[in-house]
């Protein structure tokens, strides 16, 4: 059943990244915003879900299965962004290949804590 639950939730994430990728305007530059914008957004979600998971502890299981390893595997795409940083290495463009980086991981643990922290001060608030 678990492998079930995280096919079912891998496909949907997938689909959403295909959406995403056809719904985000792609600026004339080098920088991967569309990759960007996914993986920052999927951190976003999950820290919404661990907040969740902190009042509700029923949906440490299932739920987590379907949702974290389901939906946010298919929808953000690690190997998508290492794809991306190396051809613009290959390209010689290190500075943005460097923003692309160090703003991917640092913004993306900065959207994962915002979502967290203000999904528990809503749900705390009821």
């Amino acid at each position: 059943m678990n492998w079930l639950l995280i096919a079912c939730g891998g496909a949907m994430g997938a689909c959403l990244r295909y959406g995403a990728g056809l719904l985000i305007a792609k600026p004339l530059s080098l920088f991967p915003w569309t990759t960007w914008f996914v993986n920052l957004l999927g951190c976003f979600l999950a820290g919404i879900f661990f907040a969740l998971t902190q009042r509700y502890s029923i949906l440490m299981n299932e739920t987590r299965l379907f949702f974290m390893v389901g939906v946010l595997g298919g929808f953000t795409t690690f190997s998508s962004f290492g794809l991306e940083t190396f051809q613009l290495l290959r390209q010689g463009h290190l500075p943005i290949a460097l923003a692309y980086t160090v703003s991917s991981v640092t913004v993306g643990v900065l959207c994962l804590a915002i979502g967290f922290y203000v999904f528990q001060f809503i749900l705390n608030t009821k």
